[in-house]
């Protein structure tokens, strides 16, 4: 049975954005190897937000389910989150539901979330959606620190507004930051500010309600041609590799179609990064 997400009473028509109504919450997990199973050596949590017991579905692969109690971010609430994978530990993280950073009635809400993967360890970041409602007004920050060695399958997938419920992005803004070093050097750093200009906009969303990023290495050119592949002519899907960092984009109207299009994804090359055959967690399927 899926958790129940919805015991804050903050709604998104609250507006509840007063500094006294507003969160800070960190979570910080570090995973070690012991013998042929990895173990969440490390869990500190204040406020809000912690995870699962974990689970061991693909033996030694430890899998957490990241959980936010309140179901949903509001105005001021600041989220942050630290992971560490020793040398040599397997991971995977994913969510049991969408994330939801409500509308603000002008303070910002913030997420950041610090990855840190050391040599031939893995560590794969799933979370399911990100439902930003109109009027919302959100910082998400991503740092990925990934040592020479290190296997990373990380995605992002944010849906704007609520198509199904007649809601678009008519107003609010989203400024998500990607930064990933390698070997202790800058690899990639990205800025994307999305508000309703550049939702509706050619350049921007093109009206489409939902976009994702996926990062992963060790990537090589037969991935990318798996991708390709995958991909086909189907619009509003691309793919590039930059040295051995598959970059895999995508938008759609549907933020379901967009997430099951990057687990596929996930199938293709999951086995060659984490030496094992993919193993979706349970959650996804309910």
């Amino acid at each position: 049975m899926r958790p129940d997400f919805t015991a804050d009473n903050r709604s998104p028509s609250s507006e509840a954005g007063s500094s006294a109504s507003a969160w800070e919450a960190h979570l910080k997990l570090g995973f070690i190897r012991r013998g042929e199973k990895t173990m969440l050596a490390t869990r500190q949590h204040r406020g809000p937000l912690t995870v699962q017991r974990p689970f061991y579905p693909e033996g030694g692969v430890c899998h957490v389910y990241l959980l936010h109690p309140p179901g949903g971010v509001v105005a001021g609430d600041r989220l942050a989150i630290d992971v560490s994978a020793d040398t040599g530990s397997q991971a995977l993280i994913t969510t049991p539901a969408a994330g939801k950073f409500y509308r603000s009635g002008g303070a910002q809400a913030s997420q950041s979330v610090n990855l840190k993967v050391a040599a031939n360890a893995t560590l794969e970041w799933l979370p399911q959606e990100t439902i930003v409602y109109e009027g919302a007004r959100v910082v998400s920050n991503m740092g990925i620190e990934l040592d020479a060695e290190a296997g990373f399958i990380g995605w992002e997938v944010q849906a704007f507004g609520r198509p199904a419920a007649g809601e678009g992005f008519d107003n609010g803004e989203a400024t998500l930051n990607w930064r990933i070093s390698r070997a202790g050097q800058l690899f990639y750093l990205e800025r994307l500010r999305l508000d309703a200009k550049a939702f509706a906009a050619r350049w921007g969303l093109n009206g489409e309600s939902a976009c994702g990023t996926l990062f992963a290495c060790p990537a090589t050119a037969t991935h990318l041609a798996a991708v390709q592949t995958l991909i086909g002519d189907q619009p509003g899907r691309g793919v590039t590799r930059i040295d051995n960092m598959l970059i895999c984009r995508a938008i759609d109207a549907r933020a379901d179609r967009l997430r099951d299009f990057f687990q596929q994804v996930w199938q293709l090359i999951r086995t060659d990064i984490t030496h094992r055959p993919a193993c979706a967690p349970r959650i996804w399927a309910t």
